[in-house]
This record gives C-alpha cells, sequence and structure tokens, in this order.
C-alpha cells in the first residue's frame, strides 16, 4: 500500500486531534475582526481559498487567498498566515519576509523546526499530520478543519463523514474517462482546484476546476461520454441537467464536501495504480519547492 493510501485512510484521526487543537485555542489563528491575508503553494493555497471564503461568511473578517509568489506588498492586512507542510518553500520564506514588521505573521506547518520558524511571528505545528507521500491528503484536509472549529462551525460529526468517504464506492468506470471535471461554489471551489490537482499529481490525468455557474460559459465545451463531472456541495439550478444533456458522468456530493475530496483523493490514487504509477512520488514533483 501506498503512504498516499495510508494518508488518506487516517483523516478521520487527524480531523478528531485538529478539533482538539483548536478547542485550546492556539496562538497565531486570526482573530474576529481582524483584516486576514492567507498565503500558500498549491494545495496549500487552495486551503486558503477555501478559508477566506468561510472566515468572510462568518463575519470575522475580510480575508483574502494568495498563492504566495503574488502576494501584493503593497496591501496592509493585520495578520498574515502562511500555510506549507514542509516550511521550507521558497515562495513563502521569500513572502513572510517581506511582510515582516509590517503585518503580524503566522504559519501552520507539519515541520516546526524548519526554516519557517525563523520568519513568521507565530508558528503552529501539526506534526501529527505529516505526510511521507509528495501527494499531499491529510495535512491541508487537517489544517481545514482546524480552521472550520475556530471560525466557530459544528465539525463534530466531519470525522464521520470522512469514515463514510472511505467506505462509500467510487464513481462506476472511473479509470474509463479520459477527462475529469470538478467544480465548486463559494468555499467549495477551492476543494474543487484541490480535487484537480490530485488527478493531475497523481493519475497524470486530464483534470480541470471551475466555479459551477462559470462552466457553462465555455469549459462545458470539453464536456462528453468520456467526461466525468463532479460537484463539491450543491450545484447552480439547472447545470446537472445541462451537463448530462452533453452524454457526462455526473458525481454529486452526498457528505460535507470536505468528506466528498476524501473520496475524490482515494480516486486519484487508485487511477495512478491502475497506470501503474508511483503515487507516493509524482514526476517532476518533490516534497517542497526550492528555488536556488
Amino acid at each position: 500500500m501506498s503512504h498516499a493510501s495510508e494518508e488518506i485512510a487516517s483523516q478521520p484521526a487527524c480531523w478528531r486531534t485538529a478539533i482538539e487543537v483548536a478547542a485550546a485555542k492556539p496562538a497565531g489563528l486570526p482573530e474576529p475582526g481582524e483584516r486576514v491575508a492567507v498565503i500558500g503553494c498549491g494545495t496549500s493555497w487552495f486551503v486558503a481559498q477555501a478559508y477566506a471564503v468561510l472566515r468572510e461568511r462568518a463575519g470575522q473578517g475580510e480575508t483574502d487567498a494568495f498563492t504566495a509568489s503574488e502576494f501584493p506588498l503593497t496591501r496592509r492586512y493585520d495578520r498574515v498566515v502562511a500555510i506549507s507542510r514542509s516550511g521550507t518553500t521558497t515562495e513563502i520564506l521569500r513572502a513572510l519576509s517581506q511582510i515582516g514588521g509590517v503585518s503580524k505573521t503566522s504559519a501552520i506547518t507539519a515541520v516546526g523546526t524548519t526554516p519557517v520558524r525563523d520568519v513568521a511571528d507565530e508558528v503552529l505545528t501539526l506534526a501529527f499530520a505529516d505526510e511521507q507521500s509528495v501527494v499531499q491528503t491529510r495535512f491541508p484536509t487537517t489544517v481545514l478543519t482546524l480552521l472550520r472549529a475556530h471560525l466557530g462551525e459544528d465539525v463534530s460529526r466531519l470525522p464521520e463523514h470522512a469514515e463514510r468517504a472511505l467506505s462509500m464506492p467510487l464513481p462506476d468506470d472511473y479509470d474509463g474517462f479520459r477527462q475529469f471535471t470538478f467544480l465548486g461554489s463559494g468555499w467549495t471551489v477551492g476543494l474543487a482546484n484541490e480535487a484537480a490537482l490530485k488527478i493531475r499529481e497523481a493519475a497524470q490525468a486530464w483534470a480541470e476546476s471551475y466555479c459551477g455557474m462559470e462552466y457553462r460559459h465555455g469549459p462545458i465545451a470539453i464536456a462528453d461520454i468520456a467526461s466525468l463531472v463532479w460537484v463539491f456541495g450543491d450545484a447552480p439550478h439547472g447545470l446537472l441537467d445541462q451537463v448530462r444533456a452533453t452524454g457526462a458522468h455526473v458525481e454529486v456530493s452526498l457528505l460535507d464536501p470536505q468528506a466528498e475530496l476524501v473520496r475524490a483523493q482515494r480516486m486519484a490514487v487508485a487511477l495512478g495504480d491502475r497506470r501503474g504509477l508511483v503515487v507516493d512520488t509524482p514526476r517532476n514533483l518533490t516534497r517542497s519547492v526550492i528555488l536556488t
């Protein structure tokens, strides 16, 4: 069994621990009323996207999400939160170094002894969610569980949803599709982006992601009988009928959308396995992007 498969299966336990960590009110997480930016790269950026929407919906303050390399240094925030599993990503370290002294900075990482500790004012380490696979699964979802709990959401049943996601069947004949599309709205756009990334990383397959309402403005043109279209959360009115009319297979969420992401992770790894790929070490990828 791959490390990725084991790490996917460990998510219910990791999420329960994250809820306990949130209950202890750790330092460094945004306080209500703060103007916040959240930065990350790749998977961590998609977590930032989901959290930014959830925080604003909770009425806790203006919240923006940026990939670290595109953070606008001319903007001023009360706090900038960086998400980085390794704590070594070059763009994260550069951004925090440039932001320091202007805004309060926090980092959420899986390895607290890495360079991020030297450039962030406060560091929250989730070592129990660290991973051996290059492909991230449990760390980002554990971070999102922590952040949702910190916002005051009732996430007590979220680990149960994850357990169900581990046992529910995957889409029929998933390895027969040539193209995968993931759709979301609001906070689930970030989840859709992450699901598509898992398919690209673990299975080297053609995967895209869009806002549900935006999908009709061009991207639906690629949908046909060889497409799987997976919707996270509620679909915009009429969209499912339009997608089914293309001949595409439609998959809808039956669980909390975050738990639905677990099913998508499983599919990505299973698809990679069927293609004979080493899903823990995808081609051209490393655990952390460190630039000279």
